[in-house]
């Protein structure tokens, strides 16, 4: 096999997305680097000349003519009788320069060579991938599904790269077929042995704030600002965005007409109630913009700063709270403050806790899961909404409402 005739073999790599020319014949340099310093023991004294555009190359040894019978080292040296085969005036002490053809290398070391080339390619190719996809972390990306596993979405972009969707970065109602592009926030990026792991994220408050700046004109444009993100995945959201410029309503602006904006990302994040909330350094206003829909009476910050405690009249109650008490705590994590909530002209109230000895502690703390921490926050509740919204059967749920009435009947 001549030279040449090798090289072509190796044409694949010439088009190669991430490889310009300069870096290729610095890695096929160092791969017949490699494959001479094995046969020969070492490679100081060869010229590797290299051309990937024609697909040739040519590789000369030198070695300095000595006299026959004085060759010490076959790599470094030649006799004079075999310097004169290759040209009849060569004389001792010249360096004779002779073309080495690769077949000369055996076609095992050619093998080896080649599976080199192709390690060395694929390892420069990851390299650069993973430098890629590192400045595209916390980006919007679009990638096709191509496997669907138990814990995970196999998807390729456009270049053939793989991206993981695991379980527990997908939206509880996502449901994907194989072919569908999906959306999603490249959350990280890191090299596993020589292979980079790309994962995508759906779950991640920066996906929707990411959305809101690709949909809404003034948050790209940076007229609007994105304060806070906070979520229950597929469930529930509150945003807190502002304005520098007074005349930009910034919660109008990102809902739109009937909400016209924000409707595409409702639908992007499988019907996620999102709440759009003015933020404010004024605490109180924050807080109380972050339990809407309930109306607020009045508002007690601690001493410590981190509790506040909210009076709202009884019917706004389970608003603050929300279906399984999602409005309270996303109003908590936007904020930064716990919030305790009290109902308005209730005087006589009891914890759920003083009834301990009357009532399972587990049956207690599923109420508080919903927010019912209190013996009159319950007895206000329907029983069917508490069987729905308990995890409780409603033989448990009768026998607490029937404890708790007693109570207040002695």
């Amino acid at each position: 096999m001549e030279n040449i005739a090798l090289i072509e073999s190796f044409s694949e790599f010439k088009d190669d997305k991430f490889i310009d020319r300069v870096t290729l014949m610095s890695i096929l340099e160092d791969v017949f680097r490699n494959a001479l310093k094995k046969k020969f023991g070492s490679d100081d004294n060869f010229d590797i000349i290299i051309n990937p555009d024609k697909g040739d190359l040519e590789i000369w040894r030198n070695r300095i003519v000595v006299g026959d019978g004085e060759v010490e080292d076959d790599n470094q040296e030649i006799s004079l009788t075999a310097a004169q085969k290759i040209e009849p005036d060569f004389e001792v002490g010249e360096d004779v320069s002779e073309e080495v053809k690769l077949i000369d290398l055996g076609r095992r070391s050619i093998l080896a060579l080649r599976q080199n080339l192709i390690s060395k390619i694929h390892e420069h190719d990851n390299t650069n991938i993973y430098k890629q996809f590192k400045e595209l972390e916390g980006e919007i990306y679009t990638a096709e599904v191509h496997h669907i596993r138990h814990r995970a979405i196999i998807m390729l972009d456009d270049e053939g790269n793989e991206i993981i969707l695991p379980k527990d970065r997908q939206i509880p109602s996502d449901f994907f077929r194989k072919g569908e592009n999906v959306r999603g926030v490249i959350e990280s990026v890191e090299l596993k042995g020589n292979k980079p792991s790309i994962i995508m994220s759906r779950t991640s408050p920066l996906f929707l704030e990411k959305l809101f700046e690709s949909e809404i004109p003034e948050v790209f444009d940076g007229l609007i600002t994105v304060k806070k993100v906070v979520r229950i995945p597929g469930e529930k959201a509150k945003v807190a965005v502002d304005s520098y410029d007074d005349r930009i309503d910034p919660v109008g602006a990102c809902v739109g007409m009937k909400g016209s904006r924000i409707h595409g990302i409702v639908r992007e994040l499988g019907n996620e109630n999102i709440d759009v909330i003015n933020y404010t350094n004024n605490v109180q206003l924050y807080i109380t913009r972050a339990l809407s829909p309930a109306k607020v009476t009045s508002i007690k910050i601690n001493d410590e700063g981190s509790r506040a405690e909210v009076m709202l009249r009884p019917e706004e109650v389970s608003k603050a709270i929300g279906r399984g008490g999602h409005n309270i705590r996303l109003a908590g994590q936007l904020t930064g403050y716990e919030i305790d909530v009290f109902r308005e002209g209730v005087e006589e109230d009891v914890e759920l806790t003083e009834f301990t000895d009357e009532i399972d502690s587990w049956i207690i703390e599923e109420f508080s899961k919903i927010g019912l921490d209190t013996a009159k926050s319950i007895l206000e509740q329907d029983l069917a909404d508490l069987v729905k919204r308990t995890d409780l059967e409603e033989e448990t749920v009768s026998e607490v409402l029937k404890i708790l009435k007693s109570e207040f009947e002695d």
